[in-house]
């Protein structure tokens, strides 16, 4: 069985922060949809889930 859980995950660029203390657990068989208005963090916060992109604070264990 596997999953995601990603608890208070922070990214920055330099001094703004863009993703702010996500906590999101996807348990093994489950969707999970992301939905906001363009420039909100969507991309970079799936970036970060594939390893694309590394976090500035918090954890994901996958």
């Amino acid at each position: 069985m596997t999953g995601v859980t990603l608890t208070d995950v922070i990214k920055k660029y330099g001094e703004t922060q863009v993703i702010h203390g996500v906590d999101l657990t996807v348990e093994d068989g489950e969707f999970c949809v992301f939905v906001g208005p363009s420039g909100c963090g969507k991309s970079t916060l799936l970036r970060m889930i594939a390893g694309l992109e590394e976090t500035t604070g918090g954890t994901m264990r996958i």
